[in-house]
């Protein structure tokens, strides 16, 4: 059950609301697959379509996104199949294997194969025509390494609020967020 400002803001948008899955990947999945699971497989090939079933969703018109380790887990996984927008919201991001706590990555090769900065640093289209929204906290840690993704990627949006990294943040500006999704199903 959706709580609070998600749920007024959901509400607001009434039938342009997008239908939000909270998928659980535990303390440290980063929702990519890895050692200890298929996270990544998982949220791709269990929760989206089990989600599109239940509620009768077009599957053509998906978006994805996630707070902290989900908006870095939303950000990784959308370099594998096209959505219709990709959104990192506080996403836990970093510039090197070894700023990354201990459970996050298997190792150094599992650090490299989801370095998300690199890709972009690549590959400015990353996301192909989705719409991309990033946003960070003044005083949130990742504010630096979540920026430089912006800058890196073409046609991203970024937004810099008051806040740290904490799902308060995520809900005191959830009508944005969810304002941003709604319109980029809608023109998806």
């Amino acid at each position: 059950m959706v709580k609070g400002a998600i749920r007024r803001a959901l509400k607001r948008l009434g039938g342009r609301a997008p239908i939000i899955v909270f998928a659980n990947g535990g303390d440290h999945s980063y929702y990519h697959d890895r050692a200890d699971g298929r996270w990544g497989s998982y949220v791709l090939r269990e929760v989206i379509p089990a989600a599109v079933r239940r509620y009768h969703a077009d599957g053509s018109r998906i978006a994805i996104g996630g707070f902290s380790m989900g908006g870095f887990g939303a950000l990784d996984l959308a370099r594998f199949r096209h959505f219709c927008a990709v959104g990192g919201h506080s996403p836990a991001l970093w510039r090197t294997g070894g700023e990354t706590p201990q459970g996050a990555f298997d190792d150094a090769e599992d650090f490299a194969q989801n370095d998300v900065l690199a890709a972009a640093a690549k590959n400015p289209h990353l996301y192909g025509r989705a719409k991309v929204w990033i946003d960070v906290g003044t005083s949130d840690p990742f504010r630096s390494a979540d920026k430089e993704l912006a800058r890196r990627l073409s046609g991203a949006r970024f937004h810099l609020w008051h806040g740290g990294h904490e799902f308060s943040y995520f809900e005191h500006h959830a009508s944005e967020i969810l304002g941003f999704y709604a319109a980029a199903l809608a023109r998806c």
